[in-house]
């Protein structure tokens, strides 16, 4: 990659192809110094953007579609170097979502981020128009993370640039090689220089950028983005969050299993279970509780587990981060150590790159950590309950609400179970997708996050409301305005009586 080549030689970050183990590139650890300038000359190329409007920028977004397309497999065969997943969940989670999302911010942003014409009850303003606004923020920052760098790194940016900000976006140092790739692709389609940028390198990076920016978008765990947010107090600068899950499924007696054992084992091994709304935890009503654990445990122990090779080739994949196995083997191990019974996978691989087995477990509860903590593995516990209000007690038994699922025959009863989840994000017969729902807002309850994703408030929390009164037609002095007069101030007194005094009376 061009990019990361002319970078090499002040490089001092090493980025390692997690299947293999074997290094595939350098990338620099940023300093300070290199965020501030990059911020001065976001701040001096925003204007420029902001005033090509929103088909001049949309022009750009729908080139950057194409231009995905054309570049598809270059992005994913970059995508499964440096992350180590299987080619289809680059294909299916990575270059589909950034192709829907291109098109999908071109299209939404001038209704979204449209002039609002406002109606007020207030005696004072009639007559005036009022408008609610939405300006760009200025620039942008966006911390990402390693398990999805085009979604969940590079995607917060499209809705940034769509909005009329620049962005500076900072992946993480595991995985900063699809960033560097989209924007070269950025470069090509158009987009002005410094508009947006990518600033690789560690987490002194990330904190630098946080001072400089306008606004930050960080996804992550919950203990880094409390610190994110610690930080941001500092400047007062506007945080939007999207931390971890324990996302919960709940199936219940009546249903239909073989979907339900399907949609277990693909949510939560999709991507080797490194997804923030990756079904993390089971609760099975006990009359089909057997039969269920059957089917997953047939499922499970189908996968083809090892190095990605191209379409098809393998199941499941690497693991991303060698830290993040560390987590899971403690999760696995101390499950193992209160009574659960491993009826698939169980252990760390012991070969080249980051590797963790496929994982069910049965005879779990919520003494384990892995009920509990948030896992981010491919590991599957599933616990048997009585009845549905067990089941989402238990669900709800946890500091995190990102997503959850429930599945029954009867999808009013289906529905009513997922009113009663604390949970930002529920999906009934099925999990997951609706982060596909681009219309649709995503966002975490409890210790998950705060602000949105997608739909109106996914680009909105990019912009600065604001609030316009024009008076178009009105007099030389208002007859509140000084100077005040005892008769005027009855009058306006005797007024507010009738306006507001004759509310009802039980």
């Amino acid at each position: 990659m061009a990019t990361v080549e002319q970078q090499a030689p002040t490089a001092d970050i090493a980025v390692e192809n997690p299947a293999t183990g074997a290094v595939i590139a350098h990338v620099p650890d940023m300093p300070p110094e290199r965020i501030a300038e990059m911020a001065r000359r976001g701040r001096a190329a925003q204007p420029a953007w902001e005033a090509l409007g929103f088909d001049g920028r949309a022009r750009v977004l729908r080139r950057a579609q194409k231009w995905l397309m054309d570049n598809a497999d270059r992005v994913i065969e970059t995508i499964v170097s440096e992350t180590g997943k299987a080619w289809e969940d680059a294909h299916g989670a990575e270059l589909a979502y950034g192709a829907q999302a291109f098109g999908f911010w071109a299209k939404h942003a001038p209704e979204y981020l449209a002039d609002e014409r406002v109606k007020s009850a207030s005696i004072f303003v009639a007559g005036k128009r009022l408008v609610l606004r939405y300006r760009p923020l200025g620039l942008v920052g966006v911390i990402g993370p390693w398990n999805y760098p085009l979604t969940n790194s590079f995607g917060d940016c499209i809705p940034a640039l769509a909005a009329g900000n620049s962005v500076i976006l900072k992946p993480s140092e595991i995985t900063p090689l699809t960033s560097l790739l989209l924007a070269d692709g950025l470069r090509a389609c158009g987009l002005p220089d410094d508009v947006f940028q990518v600033a690789t390198g560690r987490g002194a990076t990330g904190e630098a950028l946080i001072d400089e920016v306008d606004m930050i978008m960080f996804t992550g765990s919950s203990a880094t983005g409390r610190k994110v947010m610690a930080r941001a107090a500092e400047t007062l600068t506007p945080v939007a969050l999207e931390l971890g899950g324990k996302d919960p499924m709940i199936v219940l007696s009546d249903a239909d299993l073989e979907r339900a054992a399907n949609a277990a084992v693909y949510y939560s091994m999709l991507n080797t279970g490194q997804t923030c709304i990756s079904i993390e935890r089971v609760y099975v009503e006990a009359p089909v509780y057997d039969d269920f654990v059957a089917r997953v445990t047939e499922k499970a122990r189908a996968l083809r587990h090892g190095p990605p090779a191209g379409p098809g080739s393998v199941d499941v994949g690497a693991m991303t981060h060698g830290p993040q196995v560390d987590i899971v083997e403690r999760h696995v191990e101390d499950a193992r150590a209160r009574g659960a019974r491993i009826v698939v996978g169980g252990h760390r691989e012991q070969r080249p790159g980051q590797w963790f087995e496929p994982t069910v477990l049965v005879d779990v509860n919520h003494d384990m950590a892995i009920m509990r903590e948030e896992t981010f593995g491919p590991t599957l516990p599933i616990m048997r309950v009585a009845d549905a209000d067990e089941a989402v007690r238990l669900a709800n038994d946890s500091p995190y609400g990102l997503g959850a699922s429930v599945f029954s025959g009867d999808a009013a009863r289906g529905d009513a179970i997922a009113r009663r989840l604390e949970s930002g994000s529920v999906c009934v017969n099925d999990a997951l997708i609706s982060y596909y729902a681009l219309e649709l807002p995503m966002g975490g309850a409890k210790a998950s996050g705060m602000g949105y994703r997608h739909g109106p408030g996914g680009i909105r929390k990019f912009t600065q409301h604001q609030a316009l009164l024009v008076s178009r037609i009105h007099l030389k002095r208002d007859v509140y305005m000084y100077p005040y007069r005892s008769r005027t101030s009855r009058l306006l007194q005797r007024g507010m009586r009738l306006l507001y005094g004759r509310g009802r009376r039980d």
